[in-house]
């Protein structure tokens, strides 16, 4: 019998032989991390280096696009190492550091993506208000709150699972989750899956029932307002509501997944659904975000308009010196 002082690794056995089809896998998931980066690291740059954007609205989207690319980076990298490897072995310190950092991700986006309701509450219910009550000291206590707290949760849940006694090192996944590894417990773990269930509370349908709140309250609005009202509330909320179903919906299948037996669904399908909060959204948020938002949809085009300016500028003289070069 294995104990946690015995494993020293586990193995994912969520991966299969693909042949030759692993280099085409190996690009197209280096294709979608690369535009990943790109996309956050450019929406993080236009919003800093801007000061029409230093609005409550959009600092809260920097702050979630720092999140993506940090849920991102816990994964990727690790995951193209797994697809050119031919043994799927993962060592027990860096498989515990890596479900710390899915976990934390997920805790965090939750926590931001329910004050970035708060604060379209605010705008569109008590806009005379907002600039009061939407100060910069709140805006960073709320995004300091969604950090430190997801942290610090994440933290005492890999504590806790690190002191498992295992009785195996199977996982069957293509990246570490805590649940797998709750799982591979001799000990009894029904104060664990309590534990569990009270974290799936706080963590995850806590910021769900307050979104909800807000927006019930934000339709109330719109009802009874007018249609300058109900056109901000829609520009402004649509694409927040679009990430935010995205996510739930990657999160309920990948606990689903993790808790119910999925042995009759296709392999191909359960590693994509188990990847989808953690690949979609850090890609989908700006594009949603980048072509909805108007100030930023237009900082973009002015963007573009220099970039293809300064190209038809400099194309005429690059090729004159190539010419007299020849």
């Amino acid at each position: 019998m294995l104990n946690s002082t015995q494993v020293s690794y586990f193995i994912l056995a969520a991966y299969f032989d693909a042949g030759v089809l692993k280099y085409l896998f190996f690009m197209i998931v280096m294709s979608l991390y690369i535009l990943t980066v790109c996309a956050n690291v450019l929406l993080i740059v236009i919003i800093c280096m801007n000061r029409s954007l230093h609005e409550p609205m959009y600092l809260f989207l920097c702050s979630l696009f720092v999140n993506e690319l940090y849920g991102s980076t816990g994964l990727f990298p690790f995951l193209l190492l797994q697809i050119l490897s031919d043994i799927h072995t993962v060592s027990t310190s860096f498989c515990f550091l890596q479900i710390f950092c899915v976990h934390s991700y997920g805790t965090v986006e939750f926590f931001l993506l329910t004050a970035m309701a708060y604060d379209r509450y605010l705008a569109i219910c008590y806009p005379l208000l907002y600039n009061t009550r939407m100060s910069s000291c709140k805006i960073a206590i709320m995004n300091s709150v969604a950090w430190v707290y997801g942290f610090f949760v994440c933290f005492i849940m890999v504590c806790l699972s690190s002191s498992l006694q295992l009785c195996g090192n199977i996982i069957n996944k293509v990246y570490c989750d805590n649940y797998s590894v709750v799982k591979l417990s001799c000990s009894d773990i029904q104060i664990r899956n309590i534990l569990g269930l009270i974290s799936c509370f706080l963590n995850i349908l806590c910021p769900l029932i307050l979104i909800l709140y807000t927006y019930m309250k934000i339709l109330k609005v719109c009802f009874s307002g007018s249609k300058q009202t109900r056109q901000k509330a829609v520009s402004t909320c649509t694409p927040h509501l679009a990430s935010l179903l995205n996510f739930s919906f990657g999160c309920f299948f990948e606990i689903y997944q993790s808790r119910f037996n999925m042995s009759s669904v296709p392999n191909m399908l359960r590693i994509f659904l188990s990847l989808y909060f953690l690949t979609c959204q850090p890609l989908l948020n700006p594009v949603l975000y980048g072509f909805n938002m108007s100030k930023i949809r237009n900082i973009y085009k002015s963007l573009l308009f220099h970039t293809l300016t300064f190209t038809l500028f400099l194309f005429p003289f690059v090729s004159w010196r190539f010419t007299v070069g020849c």
